[in-house]
């Protein structure tokens, strides 16, 4: 039984994380190698919970019992020692990955569950690095934890079927919908996802149409709440190119190949939302279109 729950990663998708669990009873431990971080993190989570009490899905009584739930460590040994969970929500980096999971290993209790959220690296490969392979399993929420429904349930190759059910019914206890799928890169979300992302990036570079242009076909055509390129910046666009790398090294396939623009965006340090400049400028707490050289724009 899942009771007591670590989240690894203060950034955006673990504090969301750590808020879901710690509002809906669970005990959480949230670890980051920096104070900062937790603090900044502790912050968003209240801030964020403020914004549900004034659409009155939440109480002042329910928030302060919710951060009462969590407990912050810059230490992972000491903050795994105790829990039954261990959800990892650190960079998309595999090395960075590995050694948490090393880490998380050699110090969780032997009946704890590790979990990794990343969105595209292999599950198989995260736990061949332990001694549970079969307690390993990707849980990738979507951003904003809070407010997105969605949880991708992958197994890795060696994950148990019990431990598999576990996390799906843990999932739908945090109000969540599970989605199961198998162990190849970028699962389903990202696999279909970030290929989209690339062309609209690659159309915008041949010069067949504008960032707006773009988005607005998209939005309005496909019906989707938010265009590629913007989708992009929220996502960052060191993280889609991350990404649109392992889909490309694991299929091997040219399809997968990221853009030479994405590249050289990331390159330059224009990384979306989280740097201030994407495809559009946000330095300025709007976004607004940015028009510069490689953009098209009539």
């Amino acid at each position: 039984m899942i009771n007591k729950v670590a989240v690894i990663g203060g950034g955006t998708m673990g504090n969301g994380i750590a808020h879901v669990f710690a509002q809906n009873g669970y005990v959480v431990n949230l670890i980051d190698v920096k104070q900062e971080a937790l603090d900044k993190a502790l912050a968003t989570i209240g801030k964020n919970m403020d914004r549900q009490i004034a659409k009155g899905g939440m109480t002042e009584e329910a928030k302060a019992t919710a951060l009462g739930n969590i407990t912050t460590f810059t230490d992972i040994a000491a903050g795994v020692s105790t829990v039954d969970l261990v959800v990892e929500a650190a960079t998309e980096n595999v090395e960075i990955k590995l050694n948490i999971f090393r880490t998380m290993d050699a110090n969780a209790p032997e009946h704890a569950i590790l979990a990794t959220n990343t969105s595209s690296i292999s599950i198989t490969k995260i736990a061949a690095v332990t001694k549970r392979a079969d307690k390993v399993i990707g849980m990738h929420f979507m951003n904003p934890v809070p407010v997105m429904k969605l949880v991708e349930v992958i197994e890795g190759f060696k994950t148990d079927a019990k431990v598999t059910e576990m996390i799906v019914e843990m999932s739908k206890k945090l109000g969540k919908v599970p989605a199961l799928t198998k162990d190849y890169p970028g699962f389903i979300a990202n696999r279909i996802l970030m290929p989209m992302i690339n062309e609209a990036i690659i159309s915008l570079q041949e010069g067949v149409a504008g960032v707006e242009e773009i988005d607005t076909i998209m939005k309005l055509g496909m019906a989707h709440p938010m265009g590629p390129l913007q989708l992009a910046d929220f996502i960052g666009l060191d993280v889609c190119l991350a990404i649109l790398n392992v889909l490309h090294d694991g299929f091997g396939n040219p399809k997968y190949a990221p853009s030479a623009l994405l590249i050289n965006m990331v390159t330059s340090g224009d990384l979306g939302v989280k740097s201030g400049r994407g495809f559009y400028d946000y330095s300025h707490g709007t976004k607004e279109l940015v028009v510069a050289p490689g953009f098209a724009k009539k």
